[in-house]
């Protein structure tokens, strides 16, 4: 590729980038992914495990890298690598000489993926109310706030958005890689189950309250109110998880 041929491609994708990040502004208030340590291959990833948690790439179905990075709209490249995370979260599963597999939801994994997800969040959580420095507190305020929204307006999607936010927020305030590393395991598939399911069994505004107590205990930097609002985030969890049994009957 010679020297003048290459800025038009360097300009479509930044010009991808930048209509990926400005709508997700918008809709959701995330934190602006045109920032200089972003990575296409962040981009790729959040469209992906988007798509595949509010269920526009169904569990049981199989999609070729090429059609992902058509529907993204980001090279193939990035694109690989955003597929090995998702891999590697159970999001996504490769099937040799066929494709990716989109794996079927499965009751049971997610109770004992519950049972896991409470001891780890906990400490996540009391980390980051400890943790937080003065900007990322700024954030978790905000995130209260869109969860209060959420719950008023019962808007699924911005709930999602928010969910996935305050996920990697608590992640990199609570300053513990090896519970980071736990929990990415279990963020993408709780997020899944629960769309899937929500309309069946679950409250939604009551939900967005939930996170919306844990996010605000954060931001005060109140260690046991975090601890305790979580318990009953997760009782609540907990308890629609075991309802779906029910609904699916």
């Amino acid at each position: 590729m010679s020297p003048t041929d290459s800025v038009p491609r360097r300009q479509a994708i930044a010009k991808v980038a930048k209509a990926t990040t400005t709508a997700t502004h918008k809709q959701s208030g995330m934190r602006d992914l045109a920032q200089p340590k972003a990575k296409l291959t962040d981009i790729a990833y959040e469209k992906i495990e988007e798509a595949i948690t509010t269920m526009r790439l169904l569990p049981g179905s199989v999609v070729s890298e090429l059609a992902l990075s058509q529907m993204v709209g980001i090279g193939r490249t990035p694109i690989r690598e955003a597929i090995q995370r998702l891999a590697r979260e159970h999001l996504l599963q490769v099937l040799p000489q066929r494709g990716l597999l989109v794996p079927e939801i499965d009751l049971k994994k997610q109770l004992k993926l519950l049972e896991t997800r409470r001891e780890v969040e906990r400490l996540i959580c009391k980390n980051a109310a400890r943790r937080a420095t003065p900007r990322e507190r700024e954030e978790f305020m905000r995130l209260h706030d869109d969860f209060k929204r959420a719950s008023s307006s019962n808007d699924d999607l911005m709930f999602m958005r928010s969910d996935r936010e305050f996920n990697e927020l608590s992640l990199a305030a609570s300053r513990n890689e090896f519970a980071e590393g736990a929990m990415r395991l279990m963020h993408g598939l709780s997020r899944r189950f629960w769309y899937f399911h929500y309309r069946q069994a679950a409250d939604l505004p009551e939900m967005a309250r939930l996170h919306a107590a844990v996010a605000g205990a954060i931001a005060k930097g109140d260690e046991d109110e975090a601890a305790k609002a979580l318990d009953r985030l997760l009782d609540n969890i907990e308890a629609f998880t075991k309802a779906t049994l029910t609904a699916d009957m």
